[in-house]
């Protein structure tokens, strides 16, 4: 189970890339520019809309890093990946305890192996998205909620966990508000009480952060709310979508077995007329993220998540039923598994673009590089002066008539290059770059 729980973190660091630019935008790149004093700041670190939780604990690392001697960025990011793979190992632990409670011990390994090798939590579980840390703490935080025993401790640990949860991505709030009514209707009151302290705690945790870093207390979660909840700020900027945006991103991202289970499950649920927390929480979540304008595949991850964690051990559960010998168990137990890894295939539905970041650290280890062009990513896809990991001039550009393109070929400071299939490739030889390596479908180019 260990080696299940360090997967993501390794596959995320030996692969670079993003899978949105939030991955450096609001976490590595904030957190280099404390440490460094340089990097570029997204609009919401202007505007205050983010909160310092997850940067300052980054950059915390970064400082460790440089005490360290670690300067390579495959290094620093490898350090980072520690505390991540450490947050998803208890995830995994605590949905070992959520199935063993229904499934016993074999088939709670089963079912933790069944979300732990899921293709989006392979993808997501190891990058440095709020969704990846606020999924993590959401399943330890609704596991505590489900526990029968020592509801005080269950309670507290549940509450911090579920506002974790929130600090690390405002909109899991949605989740929280979820986790709370279904407490309210299953009448667990001492639960509830408990849940509302330790959700005190870490909500006193954010006041005071945004208090030291932005002036006011929790004027980053106001500032959110205003731009995303009371006005239409978000699909003015972002773009706005159908209602229905999500169906065929979820019938790809879910598994087989999965959609093999809804009418198992939708019968279960009308005869016992109870609704797993975790399933609750994600249906109200997939609700209110449906009527919501702006919409991202990505929003979607902790929702796939809590899913996985309430439809495994029902699947567990079928399977040992119909499967009389050990032999048809585990036969159907590895067919599973093949088919929970294949949705990382789909979802996320886009280039993630790793071969661009390795090339990236690649060209600028050179003691010589002074200046860095990548042809055909914009700002908001390039790796950041994280991945860079020092204070040269760097200009992204789409086609050679383009102005950043022009500027680079007649400074001489700009003497490295970066280039996506070849594109440009012909002017920027022209202009004295000669090919030094490739990486995948990036060109490598120097210049004297």
């Amino acid at each position: 189970m260990g080696a299940v729980a360090l997967l993501p973190a390794v596959l995320a660091v030996a692969q670079l890339g993003r899978i949105h630019p939030d991955e450096v935008y609001q976490v590595l790149e904030p957190a280099w520019h404390r440490v460094h004093g340089y990097g570029v700041l997204a609009w919401e670190w202007r505007d205050g809309l983010r909160n310092w939780a997850v940067p300052l604990l980054v950059s915390g690392l970064l400082r460790l890093a440089e005490l360290l001697g670690l300067t390579h960025p495959l290094a620093y990011r490898s350090l980072i990946a520690v505390p991540q793979a450490a947050l998803h190992g208890w995830m995994l632990l605590t949905a070992y305890r959520f199935a063993e409670r229904r499934v016993g011990r074999a088939g709670g390994l089963l079912a933790t192996l069944l979300l732990g090798l899921y293709g989006p939590v392979l993808v997501f579980a190891g990058r440095t998205m709020s969704e990846s840390f606020s999924a993590a703490f959401l399943v330890v935080g609704l596991e505590a909620l489900d526990r029968k025993e020592r509801l005080e401790r269950a309670g507290l640990l549940g509450g911090l966990a579920l506002g974790l949860a929130v600090v690390a991505r405002y909109g899991s709030a949605v989740f929280v508000a979820a986790a709370l009514v279904w407490l309210v209707l299953a009448a667990r009151w001492r639960v509830l009480a408990f849940t509302c302290l330790g959700g005190g705690l870490a909500a006193l945790g954010l006041g005071a952060l945004d208090w030291a870093t932005w002036g006011s207390p929790f004027h980053s979660f106001f500032a959110y709310v205003r731009f995303n909840v009371l006005t239409d700020g978000a699909a003015r900027q972002f773009g706005a979508h159908p209602g229905g945006f999500y169906v065929p991103v979820l019938f790809s991202a879910l598994p087989a077995w999965l959609l093999l289970m809804v009418p198992l499950g939708w019968a279960a649920l009308r005869r016992r007329l109870a609704i797993p927390l975790p399933l609750f929480c994600a249906g109200g979540y997939l609700w209110i993220l449906s009527t919501t304008p702006h919409k991202e595949e990505r929003f979607l991850y902790p929702a796939l998540v809590l899913l996985l964690l309430a439809a495994a051990p029902v699947f567990v559960s079928w399977l040992w039923e119909v499967a009389r010998s050990a032999r048809l168990r585990w036969g159907g137990a590895v067919l599973a598994l093949a088919t929970t890894v294949a949705p990382a295939a789909f979802y996320p539905p886009f280039d993630l673009r790793g071969d661009q970041y390795r090339a990236i650290v690649s060209i600028t280890r050179d003691e010589g590089v002074r200046g860095l062009l990548i042809v055909n990513e914009g700002l908001w896809g390039a790796g950041g002066f994280f991945y860079i990991g020092k204070n040269i001039p760097w200009l992204t550009c789409d086609w050679p008539q383009d102005w950043a393109f022009q500027r680079a070929i007649q400074d001489p400071a700009f003497n490295r290059a970066v280039t996506f299939e070849g594109r440009a490739l012909p002017e920027l030889q022209a202009a004295g770059f000669r090919v030094v390596g490739q990486v995948g479908r990036e060109t490598m180019l120097a210049r004297d």
